[in-house]
């Protein structure tokens, strides 16, 4: 009669051991990987791909160690405070050809020290808070957002490291000066332009507008004054004609002594 060889106790614990991680891995891959996005491989590293998703909002489920995120291509209007500052090693986020029309200042919270590259592009950002993206060292793409150019805007744009490729597509959209609106903006800039310069010229110009303003008034009242007096003199000059005239006394001259 045959006899069964039972395995080995380190061989059967070994193989428990496999079928324990492969389940765990299995496990952690759908667990952190937030629907309906796809999470393959990205040369080692997690990468996270939402694209044309329709997304409205940005997944809470983001694993922690994702090293590239696309989230392009979606409807996410609003980027809530601290939204990726769990992403430490994130290193590309593209949130382009979305919705979205304001960021904060603790929007890209966390991300300071490991990003490498943020776009922007294909929104509806009008206005950039200075610290929003200051304090980011990532390539920065901000092309065909609907900016509103003011010196806010000027001195944002000083602090941050523009993508070469589409710094020369960030336009204006509105600006306080007219001149600016549809040209790029970083070229106007690079040329000497300034938005900052605009309310001290409104100041001025609100200064001349005053003291002229003031000036008419005088003159008006000079004017006036003048036309009121001489209308005073000849009223009382043609009173002075109409009294009748005193006739004139005769002394009779007699003969002298």
């Amino acid at each position: 009669m045959g006899t069964v060889r039972l395995p080995r106790p380190s061989f059967l614990l070994v193989s428990t051991r496999g079928s324990c991680l492969f389940l765990l891995f299995c496990l952690r891959l759908g667990a952190t990987c937030p629907q309906p996005c796809r999470c393959p491989d990205h040369a080692g590293a997690v990468a996270v791909y939402c694209s044309l998703r329709g997304l409205q909002e940005v997944p809470q489920d983001i694993p922690a160690d994702t090293v590239l995120l696309k989230l392009d291509a979606n409807k996410i209007s609003h980027l809530p405070d601290g939204a990726f500052q769990h992403l430490h090693r994130l290193r590309e986020l593209d949130l382009s050809h979305n919705a979205i029309e304001a960021i904060g200042p603790a929007t890209f919270a966390g991300l300071a020290g490991g990003l490498r590259l943020l776009d922007l592009s294909y929104n509806r950002i009008q206005r950039i808070p200075k610290d929003a993206l200051g304090k980011l060292s990532a390539k920065i793409r901000l092309s065909h957002n609907p900016l509103h150019c003011e010196c806010a805007l000027q001195e944002a744009l000083w602090e941050l490291k523009l993508d070469p490729d589409s710094v020369d597509e960030i336009a204006c959209h509105t600006s306080v000066q007219e001149e600016f609106v549809g040209k790029p903006l970083v070229q106007a800039l690079d040329a000497g332009a300034s938005l900052c310069s605009v309310p001290h010229r409104t100041t001025d110009v609100a200064m001349l507008v005053t003291m002229f303003g003031w000036f008419a008034m005088v003159i008006a009242y000079i004017v006036y004054y003048v036309r009121h007096n001489q209308e005073d003199a000849r009223r009382h000059l043609e009173y002075l004609k109409s009294l009748p005239s005193a006739p004139a006394s005769k002394d009779p001259i007699g003969p002298g002594p």
